[in-house]
Order: C-alpha cells, then structure tokens, then sequence
C-alpha cells in the first residue's frame, strides 16, 4: 500500500481549471482531495475535517490565504503550502512567518506541486522525536514543550529544533538543516536558515529567558546545549 494513502489534501483554490488539475495529479499519487474556492468556507471545513495538509491560495474571494493561515496556526500544526502568483519577496517571507511550512509560486508545474506535497508529508510523519529534561517533542501532534509549557512552532521550526536535540553537542551546518526542512533539494539562502533560527531562540527565550539552547558556531552552523 502506498504511504500516501487515505491521507486528504484540501485545496484552497478559487482558479477552477488549476484546482482540478492539481486535484487530478494528487489522486494519480493516492491522496484524496477536497476543494473549496471560497475563503470564507475554509476555516469550518478545516476544524470539521482535518486535513492532511493544505495548498492554500493567497488570493482568495471573500477571507485571503494570510488570514486563513494564521487562524489555522491558533489551533493547529497542519502542514500548509502557500500558492501565489505575487512573487514579490515580501509576500514569500510574509506567507512563511505567518506559520506556513512552504510556497510555490504560479504558474507552476503539477508535478513540482506533488513533490512538494509530499516532501513536507514526510516531514510531518517520521520518526519519532528526541526530547531532553527541559524539551519535549509529540511528533504525532506536532507539538512541542519547553519546561512544560508549550512552545508555539511552525512546522519548520519543529523540525529544526528536532534536527538539533537529535545529537545535543553535534554542531549542524547550515546544508545539512536545510537538507533536513526541504528535503526536494530546492536552492535557498543561508539567510533563510538564519531566520528561522532565530525566530526559534526567540520563541525559546520567551518561555526561558535564563538559558541558551541554541549556540552559533561562526562560520559553522549551529548546535544544541543541554543548558
């Protein structure tokens, strides 16, 4: 049986002719797929449903992807992948801070589409996390907490941190996290490493403000100190 199986896709597309054509390429791969076209229709399918992931449109009719996105982040970690035709470099990193896990920029190719679907799906579902006394990781909720509150992460995030308690100690090169969150091979700078980095700590400080978790070894990459 295909690892893809029964898992849904929700299309958040209001483009017809492009929402069927990525709704035909994601069941030739066995994923089932739900559409809907309309914003304002988004947010009560996704708490009824609970999608697998989502493919998000930025410009929808009625509530825009952004706001989808960051409702959704209030309640849940399902990994979501921004569709835009607004290729301005503001609206990429706008769509990832607001919790997103990827983007793709239209027009695009289908079968791009799918190997993005599925390479953040096998994010969301391997192995299981490493924790330590003050870090904990639930890979099956996508949940995280530091000292037992919870740690608000984006899915890349999670799996940055995950990445590094994995070998606390073990200094990570930027190549080999970036491996890590974008595992099609995609080029990205090393400025899109240091940001999620740092938005990290910062999330990592507001709940521990005494310790450092996350070290910067210059010219090295990163690592993780049991503090």
């Amino acid at each position: 049986m295909s690892d893809t199986k029964k898992k849904t896709i929700l299309i958040v597309e209001d483009e017809p002719e492009l929402a069927g054509i990525l709704r035909d390429y994601l069941q030739q791969s066995d994923y089932q797929v739900q559409i809907i076209d309309n914003g304002n229709a988004a947010m009560e399918h996704i708490e009824k449903n609970a999608p697998a992931l989502i493919l998000l449109d930025l410009m929808l009719p009625g509530k825009d992807g952004m706001t989808i996105c960051r409702e959704v982040r209030g309640f849940s970690h399902v990994p979501i992948i921004m569709l835009t035709a607004r290729v301005e470099e503001i609206d990429r990193l706008l769509g990832l801070e607001l919790g997103a896990d990827d983007y793709i920029c239209k027009p695009f190719s289908p079968r791009e589409v799918v190997a993005r679907v599925k390479a953040v799906l096998r994010r969301s579902t391997s192995v299981p996390n490493p924790s330590t006394n003050n870090i904990h990781l639930d890979e099956s909720t996508y949940k995280a907490h530091l000292n037992e509150q919870q740690l608000e992460l984006t899915a890349v995030e999670f799996e940055l941190l995950k990445k590094l308690l994995s070998e606390p100690g073990r200094i990570f090169s930027r190549n080999q996290l970036m491996d890590k969150i974008y595992q099609d091979h995609r080029i990205v700078s090393d400025r899109t490493i240091d940001s999620h980095i740092k938005k990290l700590r910062k999330k990592l400080s507001s709940l521990d403000g005494d310790h450092d978790y996350i070290h910067s070894v210059y010219g090295v990459g990163y690592k993780y100190e049991n503090p």
